[in-house]
């Protein structure tokens, strides 16, 4: 299956005039997982890989920038050949600033080779009053032996400062291929002028989501009895899980702390690699 790329923005509306940029491509040698390319364009580098014992490596994003400002369009083009391993994070919480015009926007596409795995484990986002910030990420799986696990944290603003869903739009979508065939698609357009954020079937009170996925894994229907059973057992978070049609599994967890939401995905993403 040939890479597919979804970078295909411009700098219209960019007040800094060019869309930043960050592309990775992870690669095996010798029993381990090095970066065979690196390129990036300010606010954007990234740390010296944290190396594990099993071979594997971190990658951790590191920006000059306050944050997300108006006008500004970012690109990520993360490639992870066969049988490399690698996680990516972030240095900090993502903050999506104030824009009293326009909006921010970003596009990741990634590409998980054979026997490759990757996991996109980014720090929380807390959009600020007044902001606006659009998302799109694409991950393209080559075949039943690809690896892929997500997890994301959406806040509803600076809670702290009894800031909540002040916002003015963030929509963010979401597609992963398995073999050029779409395997899960999560459009999610939250408009608090539109909806009642705190609502029903919204965020239902809490203030913060995470929302998780996970290739199948070796035993999917005994992964999804432990995330379930897991999550039932917190009694300060409102979660749920589910098996997609192939055996990948998705899961959503509401709770009022985006650190207690980190320390549960980060079992909930263990399991799944686990089981």
């Amino acid at each position: 299956m040939e890479k597919t790329s979804v970078l295909v923005q411009d700098a219209k509306g960019n007040s800094f005039g060019k869309v930043s940029r960050l592309s990775l491509t992870a690669a095996a040698g010798e029993g381990r997982t090095i970066l065979k390319d690196v390129y990036f364009t300010a606010p954007y580098k990234i740390m010296h890989p944290f190396p594990n014992a099993d071979g594997s490596i971190q990658v951790m994003l590191l920006s000059a920038s306050a944050g997300i400002m108006a006008g500004d369009r970012q690109e990520f083009d993360l490639n992870i050949e066969e049988g490399a391993s690698m996680e990516f994070v972030s240095q900090s919480y993502e903050k999506i600033h104030q824009m009293i015009e326009g909006h921010a926007r970003r596009q990741v596409h990634v590409h998980v080779a054979p026997n490759a795995s990757f996991c996109f484990h980014p720090q929380p986002t807390i959009p600020f009053a007044g902001s606006a910030f659009e998302n799109r990420m694409r991950i393209d799986l080559e075949d039943e032996t690809s690896e892929f696990r997500m997890c994301e944290i959406f806040s509803c603003g600076r809670s702290a400062r009894r800031e909540y869903f002040a916002y003015r739009f963030y929509h963010s979508l979401t597609e992963i291929y398995r073999s050029g065939t779409i395997i899960y698609r999560d459009n999610t357009r939250y408009d608090p002028s539109v909806f009642d954020m705190s609502g029903m079937g919204m965020y239902e009170s809490h203030t913060h989501l995470a929302s998780l996925f996970l290739t199948r894994p070796k035993e999917p229907s005994r992964a999804l009895d432990q995330i379930r059973t897991y999550l039932e057992e917190q009694e300060d978070v409102e979660g749920a899980a589910t098996m997609l049609a192939q055996g990948d599994l998705a899961v959503r967890i509401l709770g009022g702390r985006a650190q207690r939401l980190e320390e549960l995905s980060s079992h909930i993403l263990c399991l799944g690699s686990q089981v």
